[in-house]
């Protein structure tokens, strides 16, 4: 049986511990029991044409061969994982475990397995079917790699509990680009999807992570991730969020424990139907010259709920920064909650929040309609506008890749 210190121990204690954000999920309304088991593809390009457009909306292609791997997990099979280069290692996190006796101490260290019912439910999981289902992803030192892995978590099946534990680790003064699709058939309109994602920074190493989803209606989602960065790192991440969704929390912790550790979290939040989004980035900057920088662009229509939140936590003296929050309300029933939060626990720090919540300008509307548009022509133009963030802190040719996603993603909007 799997045995990672007393991760059985502390789930089982925190098996009915709700989490401190988010609307409260009833796990056992879901299967943990696989619907099918999928067979294993020899590659990727074998998946049916209905499920390669479902991926391809996420940015997981297929066909391409500017990728430098890639791993697909449908329900809660392993359905493919593989490399392209001999400098990045992609694999399951179970062959990762039975591979790499060190990989013990990476397990459950940045997220914990009591830190709620939902990492619990992972944790227990485990070790009841003596299987880690997820992805181990690593770069080797000295080592970059401009192609992106794309990496995919699909539910197939209905009312399915589908979980993951996925494993990133970027090894000294390497570099690594991942982009990850979360989506569903389009005859499932009921599950529940539990990602833990646990990243670790060596010294020099750089990850950027960008993340797409676009879930059925009535899919609950809770994603658990943190990320460790030790000195000279620099971590990007970008989420996207087009799609309506029963209920989503998300709250990505990076530590910055190094010196000069950089981290920058960016996302695209857009509320529709009765869709309540629960999403934000904290940072610890626990380092000399450590700094980060939050920002969200929001837009909240029909009935939808969005919170969105950012936490910077400054522990030690010559650290910085800095929250960004917008958002556009578009109908009377919809809403939008900024909470930035700042905390300051040393002197000679530097950290700034600015959030604003609106409507979108009637002159901006006029403007527009006098030169041909339609009201709801023009209404979509400055929605897709303010949505599209330029996207920093990437190569020239991901950030293309990036944008592409976001506007596939805005398509229609």
């Amino acid at each position: 049986m799997l045995v990672v210190q007393n991760v059985g121990h502390d789930a089982e204690k925190a098996r009915n511990k709700k989490a401190a954000l988010g609307t409260d999920v009833v796990i056992e309304n879901f299967s943990k029991e696989d619907v099918n088991v999928y067979d294993a593809l020899d590659d990727i390009r074998d998946v049916d044409k209905k499920t390669k457009k479902t991926l391809l909306k996420v940015g997981v292609d297929t066909e391409s061969e500017e990728r430098a791997g890639s791993f697909l997990q449908m329900d809660q099979s392993d359905v493919y994982a593989q490399s392209s280069f001999k400098e990045i290692e992609i694999m399951t996190t179970q062959m990762a475990y039975e591979k790499h006796d060190w990989l013990k101490d990476y397990l459950w260290k940045a997220v914990k397995p009591d830190a709620d019912k939902y990492t619990a439910e992972t944790a227990m999981r485990e070790i009841e079917t003596e299987n880690y289902a997820g992805y181990f992803i690593r770069s080797l030192p000295n080592t970059k790699q401009t192609f992106p892995v794309q990496a995919c978590m699909f539910i197939a099946d209905q009312d399915v509990m589908q979980t993951a534990h996925n494993i990133i680790i970027a090894e000294e003064n390497s570099e690594l680009h991942l982009i990850t699709g979360c989506a569903t058939g389009d005859d499932v309109t009921s599950a529940l999807h539990v990602g833990v994602s646990e990243m670790y920074l060596k010294p020099g190493a750089r990850i950027t992570f960008t993340m797409v989803h676009n879930w059925a209606e009535q899919v609950e989602v809770r994603p658990r991730t943190a990320i460790i960065q030790e000195r000279d790192t620099t971590y990007v991440n970008n989420y996207i969020l087009t799609s309506p969704v029963n209920s989503i929390q998300s709250y990505p912790t990076t530590y910055c424990n190094g010196e000069n550790a950089r981290a920058l979290f960016q996302s695209i939040q857009a509320g529709t139907k009765d869709s309540i989004i629960d999403v934000g980035s904290r940072a610890y900057l626990n380092a000399p010259n450590s700094s980060a920088e939050v920002i969200s662009r929001a837009i909240a229509n029909d009935e939808s709920r969005i919170f969105a939140r950012g936490h910077l936590i400054g522990n030690v003296p010559d650290v910085k920064g800095h929250l960004e929050c917008n958002g556009l309300v578009l109908s009377d029933e919809s809403s939008i909650h900024a909470i930035p939060e700042l905390e300051a626990n040393a002197s000679n720090l530097e950290m700034t929040h600015e959030a604003a919540v609106g409507q979108i300008d009637e002159e901006e509307i006029y403007y527009l309609t006098s030169r041909g548009l339609t009201e709801e022509e023009a209404a979509s133009m400055i929605v897709r506008g303010f949505l599209s963030m330029d996207i920093k802190g990437l190569p020239e040719e991901l950030a293309r890749e990036t944008q592409k996603m976001v506007d596939m993603s805005l398509d229609g909007m």
